[in-house]
């Protein structure tokens, strides 16, 4: 059974992963006539709907009575602005760049977070994560390619859209243990919501909707994201999140192929060989830390 579910549950997060480049394939395509920050602002609030799908499936939540209102509500906010700005960054870079080079670079949020939980928790790092970490930054550098002919800025869009979703991530774990993930979740959709409407509002505005189709188009993206963040919290609920890491790497020749076949796209002296740097450290990194967990949960079993 333990097996069915993890199987499943691996599934359910490549299926999320397939919505995730699907719905980015839209926000390029809407780029040129749509703002970032407004198609950001589109996305999440669509993402309202999943959010309370969710919450509303959760044990946790029942169990604690249904309490929606949260102690640490202040640094909530806080990582509501944080998610706005990674969504703004991404989606921005998704317009000006080829779809893989812009998704391959965000996987630079695994050796970020590493570094991230050394200084934010305090937590202590081996030589071999650190190796892997260096790594996956090594992968990077020859990505962003700061430095030769072909550089050119917008490549660090997607690298501080990374920062900030590896900030989100590691900032989770600073939340009070008896909030449910589906509320903190809830927060996140809905404050990005907030964000991201605030910040279309002081750039370039509301573009207005050229003609039906491309409201038939934003309504795709909202409905693949929201979906996609549905059926990752599915699959969270399953098994533990070490089992799925793994398979999140699928996505880079997923985006590379995307890209070759909407968009012409075949970036393979930007991606080559820095994208397998960044997915050899960051399995390591999957590798290592499920290392430590299972020796940890030996240990405890042992008293």
């Amino acid at each position: 059974m333990p097996r069915n579910r993890t199987t499943l549950a691996i599934t359910f997060s490549l299926i999320a992963l397939v919505l995730f480049d699907l719905m980015g394939l839209i926000i390029k395509h809407l780029s040129p006539h749509y703002g970032a920050a407004e198609l950001s602002a589109y996305r999440n609030i669509a993402g309202l709907i999943p959010a309370g799908i969710a919450l509303w499936l959760s044990p946790d939540w029942h169990q604690n009575g249904r309490i929606l209102k949260i102690r640490q509500w202040r640094f909530a906010l806080l990582r509501g602005i944080i998610l706005t700005f990674a969504q703004y960054f991404f989606y921005l870079s998704l317009g000006l760049l080829s779809f893989a080079t812009a998704s391959t670079i965000t996987y630079a949020n695994a050796p970020i977070m590493v570094a991230l939980a050394v200084v934010l928790l305090g937590e202590k790092v081996g030589a071999l994560r650190w190796g892997a970490v260096l790594l996956g930054f090594a992968g990077v550098i020859m990505v962003v390619g700061p430095g030769s002919d072909s550089f050119r800025p917008a490549a660090l869009l997607p690298l501080a859209a990374a920062a900030c979703y590896a900030l989100v991530a590691v900032t989770t774990r600073m939340m009070d243990e008896d909030v449910p993930s589906a509320l903190i979740n809830l927060y996140s959709s809905g404050l990005a919501a907030i964000g991201s409407l605030a910040l279309a509002f002081f750039t370039a505005g509301f573009t207005p909707l050229a003609s039906g189709t491309d409201l038939l188009w934003i309504v795709g993206m909202g409905a693949f994201g929201g979906t996609a963040v549905l059926f990752l919290i599915m699959s969270y609920r399953l098994t533990e999140q070490s089992n799925l890491a793994p398979f999140s790497y699928f996505g880079i020749p997923l985006a590379f192929a995307l890209g070759w076949v909407f968009y012409g796209e075949a970036p393979w002296s930007d991606l080559f060989p820095g994208a397998l740097f960044i997915v050899v450290g960051g399995l390591l990194i999957v590798w290592r830390e499920r290392k430590i967990s299972q020796t940890r949960q030996g240990s405890s079993s042992k008293r």
